[in-house]
């Protein structure tokens, strides 16, 4: 008797330390997210910021083992942005930054002021005068990604740099927990539905730091307006989630969506 429950214990301490192993692996392999905006007024100091992103940022971050950096602008087109509820100046720049770890995200500063190639190629921006500053400052928000979508994801299209646009959404909740119940439905389905409608999903970040929490922030792509809209009336008819916001627990999650539709500069890696 006193073998069995022996062996019962050990076989149940296994079964606890394996979920809690697998647990953990997740966790770990969870990204973070940057997402970096230079606030820009006019075309002439866009491209002075963009020029500084093309030639000392992204090949520094680059050099830090970074990768898969999106650097995109508002989509020209009025009618695309009809519905644009971010306050971004018409000339801003976007910049995406996944990081494998936290230490990755906290040591970032320290090793571009180490990185003289960066300093030098950085010149152009930082030797600006401070009566005429390229950029009136840089609004940030940084994200862990979900556990459904732990990380960054390139449709085909994206990594061919085809004609592609994106679409950046944020949902807002009225508190905490029901933000953390709208993450919820998205590891439970809504991930899964907008993957099964063509809806090209890049990335899903939980913000933990930003100017409007409690949010989460995504962003969708697609090769064309058409089609994009398309997928999305796809997603409208899906009977899983026709199914799931018909959910009790999943009711007053979302006070307010921001989507903003964005096109990728020619350095982007996205």
């Amino acid at each position: 008797m006193n073998r069995r429950i022996t062996l019962s214990l050990l076989l149940l301490s296994l079964i606890v330390t394996t979920r809690s192993q697998v647990l953990a692996q997740a966790t770990k392999s969870q990204e973070f997210y940057e997402l970096r905006s230079y606030l820009i007024d006019n075309a002439d100091d866009h491209a002075i910021v963009a020029k500084y992103v093309k030639t000392a940022l992204l090949p520094a971050l680059n050099r830090q083992k970074l990768d898969r950096i999106g650097v995109f602008k508002l989509r020209g087109d009025k009618e695309a942005n009809a519905n644009k509820t971010h306050a971004w100046p018409e000339h801003s720049i976007h910049v995406l930054i996944p990081f494998p770890t936290l230490e990755s995200f906290s040591s970032l500063n320290s090793k571009l002021a180490d990185d003289a190639d960066y300093q030098k190629a950085a010149d152009g921006l930082f030797g600006v005068d401070i009566k005429d500053p390229a950029y009136n400052r840089i609004e940030s928000r940084f994200m862990k990604a979900f556990v459904g979508m732990p990380v960054v994801e390139q449709p085909a299209y994206s990594k061919n740099k085809s004609t592609r646009l994106f679409e950046l959404r944020t949902y807002e909740s009225h508190n905490t927990d029901k933000a953390r119940l709208k993450v919820e439905m998205f590891n439970k389905g809504e991930i899964d539905i907008m993957r099964d409608v063509k809806l090209g999903p890049v990335f899903y970040g939980e913000t933990l730091i930003g100017p409007d929490v409690p949010n989460l922030t995504y962003m969708l792509s697609g090769t064309d307006d058409d089609s994009h809209k398309q997928h999305w009336q796809g997603f409208s008819k899906h009977p899983e989630w026709n199914r799931m916001k018909k959910l009790d627990r999943y009711k007053g999650t979302v006070s307010r969506i921001r989507k903003t539709m964005l096109e990728p500069l020619s350095c982007s890696q996205l």
